[in-house]
């Protein structure tokens, strides 16, 4: 092909001559009175996007008669001519569809129905390419109908625990604890805008200047946050905490190495017993996934209530009720947070409470429910040790504004809380248990804790994975007194136990 007999590109007038006549959906889903035209046949599809080539894009030579040279094959960025086909494409599916009735009809139908629409609207469009590239845009298009667009390709894949969207053209994956930037982007940040409020739109929440911070949770549990303008300088921000439909068990964190088969045991007998338990970590660490394995120990007979500001927990027990804390509307009324929430699941005869995270000052409602027969409850808190974990509930509880002296806070956190948990993610992505420590009361005004197990870091490998051990700390644990008066038994050469991890 010559230079100058290269493929006419659809004009934008031919467009909206065309976006008239585009085909209905077989079917209800389709408006009536709308009418495919007849087309001449369509030519093959030469390699690559005419008008609109693939993402790569590379320098090409061209030649004229007896003149060849190097140019560029566009001016406009390919990703941008590629974006406006599919808008293009949405747009003109959105005229014909009939929302009100696809919302009515298996999704499987619709699923169908719409990809057949999408392909004929390519038709019209003109544009000659392959067929990988019509599936293609036929997929993403049904992503943006019927899904979270671009995201959805992350959102299949399990491997992913966080999906981090720094603007529209920058998405970052954790992917076994490693980040890394993909290849997925936004058309702009209109388009980011609108799947955010699709996403909060779902759990009955908004966001907008008035409210421009929002959680929120995905269908399948994962952990949503959102911030736009003017907050966000940049453009919206989002990030998702995967937590999906599978929920990790004791099993699968004996076989990730992230405690030793003794610890859990005795994790188990703590939980039979009642043994209130505060779960400590950073961010990331794997608190929730945590509470969720120790929560299998729990009887089933047991009346166990959640409180949440984003509901994540996955609890096993078929006694479970769970309660979701809601924001205020637009004018600063009903909303209902964490405190509310515990007094109202007090009064509902609760054998455990398991407060998602303590944020405020519910927790000194917390520390009175388990001062008060609610034994067995359990929590997670922000922290880097069992030690700053009670420095962080201490300050919560201050919160609160009642002038309770410190002392009398340290005495009830003392009294309240048995056994601390502590989760880390450390520098090789892995998420281990580094400490399980019991409370023994209070000593110069500090709660006094000692470990009873712990992960004792050695060094790194050549390819940069942690080396340690899990051990015993060699101290017999006071609680063991609580096993045998409930008639659970632990065997005590567990304590003997050994777990080398990469050495």
């Amino acid at each position: 092909m010559g230079f100058n007999d290269r493929p006419e590109v659809p004009r934008p007038e031919d467009a909206q001559k065309t976006s008239s006549e585009a085909p209905p959906l077989r079917g209800p889903v389709v408006r009536p009175g709308i009418h495919r035209p007849n087309l001449p046949p369509r030519p093959a599809p030469p390699r690559g996007l005419v008008g609109k080539p693939l993402p790569q894009v590379e320098k090409e030579k061209v030649s004229s008669g007896s003149m060849s040279m190097s140019t560029p094959v566009a001016a406009v960025r390919p990703s941008d001519r590629y974006f406006e086909l599919k808008s293009e494409i949405h747009k003109k599916l959105i005229g014909v569809l009939n929302l009100d009735r696809v919302s009515s009809i298996p999704k499987d139908r619709v699923r169908a129905e719409i990809g057949r629409v999408v392909e004929r609207l390519l038709e019209d469009e003109r544009v000659p390419m392959t067929m990988s590239e019509q599936n293609k845009i036929v997929e993403e298009v049904l992503d943006e109908v019927l899904g979270l667009g671009p995201l959805e390709t992350l959102l299949k894949e399990s491997s992913i625990s966080d999906i981090l969207v720094n603007g529209y053209n920058k998405v970052y994956i954790e992917r076994g604890g490693k980040l890394a930037l993909t290849q997925v982007r936004f058309k702009d940040n209109a388009h980011l805008l609108h799947i955010i409020e699709k996403i909060v739109s779902q759990v009955g929440r908004r966001i907008d200047e008035a409210q421009p911070i929002v959680d929120a949770r995905l269908l399948d549990g994962s952990r949503v946050n959102a911030i736009i303008p003017p907050l966000a300088i940049d453009g919206p921000s989002l990030s998702i905490r995967r937590f999906g439909r599978h929920v990790v068990t004791s099993d699968e964190m004996l076989s990730y190495k992230s405690l030793m088969p003794s610890m859990l045991k005795f994790l188990a007998a703590c939980a039979q017993v009642k043994c209130t338990a505060l779960i400590s970590g950073g961010t990331g660490s794997g608190k929730t996934t945590t509470l969720n394995a120790l929560s299998r120990f729990i009887p089933e007979e047991e009346r166990i209530i959640t409180i949440e500001d984003t509901a994540e927990l996955q609890l096993q027990q078929r006694h479970v009720i769970k309660f979701e804390t809601r924001p205020p509307n637009l004018n600063k009324e009903g909303g209902i947070n964490q405190r509310a929430l515990v007094h109202t699941a007090l009064r509902m005869r609760p054998d455990r409470i398991i407060i998602g995270e303590c944020r405020g000052a519910e927790a000194l409602d917390m520390l009175q429910a388990m001062n008060t027969g609610v034994e067995g409850s359990m929590s997670t808190v922000h922290a880097n040790s069992p030690r700053d974990a009670f420095s962080r509930l201490e300050a919560m509880i201050l919160m609160a504004d009642l002038q309770i002296p410190t002392k009398v806070i340290l005495s009830q956190l003392a009294s309240a809380i048995k056994l601390v948990v502590q989760v880390s993610r450390l520098q090789d992505g892995s998420r281990k248990i580094i400490n399980i420590s019991e409370v023994l009361g209070v000593d110069h005004d500090r709660v006094h804790t000692q470990d009873i197990f712990l992960f004792e870091r050695i060094g790194v490998t050549d390819t940069g994975k942690v080396q340690g051990r899990f051990r015993w700390s060699g101290v017999r644990p006071k609680m063991m007194e609580r096993f045998r008066m409930a008639g659970v038994t632990f065997d005590e050469n567990l304590f003997n136990e050994t777990l080398d991890v990469n050495l």
